[in-house]
């Protein structure tokens, strides 16, 4: 039943999460309020996964959260579910396509759907930055407005972002680079010390 229910999860990521992998994440979100698969927590390590090995994210992030609800099977039949509409919806688009390229009510169409992409995605990244640099629960647990904010990573997200965006020769490097970077900052300082 799990297997069914996973599969069907995930039809309807793949068949609502436009934009990209970063915009099934509202979506994850949501699945795991409603059935408790995995933790934001886990999410979040879902993420940085899914960033760092190849593939796209929506399907590493789907393949990711179904082992976590049920195993190897459970990751095969999320992916699938995931990618069902993707391909039902491809062979459709390529045989309309050429025909109504041109049709001012399916340009109109691909116009609205950037803003829904947009605003799917930036929640997407809210939520990251919530779950990575803010530590609502131990400043719950504390009550110190230091213990609010996740200094290293804050620190290291500005860094990064300055670097990969206002050092000429460090910007154009692969965003590999900087996932290592991250990564091997992240064990030197012992990040996984301060999470919840």
């Amino acid at each position: 039943m799990i297997y069914l229910q996973l599969y069907y999860e995930f039809l309807q990521v793949g068949l609502f999460a436009v934009g990209g992998g970063l915009a099934t994440l509202p979506f994850l979100y949501d699945i795991s309020d409603r059935t408790g698969w995995f933790t934001y927590e886990q999410l979040a390590d879902m993420i940085a996964i899914s960033e760092s090995t190849p593939g796209a994210i929506g399907i590493n992030m789907s393949t990711y959260a179904g082992y976590m609800a049920a195993g190897i099977p459970g990751g095969i039949v999320a992916s699938l579910g995931l990618i069902t509409p993707a391909v039902i919806i491809i062979v459709v688009v390529a045989q309309f396509l050429n025909k109504f390229k041109d049709n001012q009510y399916i340009q109109a169409t691909f116009h609205g759907l950037r803003p829904a992409s947009t605003a799917l995605i930036a929640s997407a990244g809210f939520a990251v930055v919530m779950i990575d640099l803010v530590h609502v629960d131990l400043f719950r647990i504390t009550g110190s407005f230091i213990d609010l904010i996740n200094w290293r990573a804050l620190l290291l997200a500005i860094v990064l972002f300055y670097l990969s965006n206002h050092v000429r020769l460090i910007k154009n490097l692969h965003p590999v680079v900087f996932i290592a970077f991250a990564a091997a900052i992240g064990m030197i300082f012992n990040f996984a010390e301060v999470a919840l």
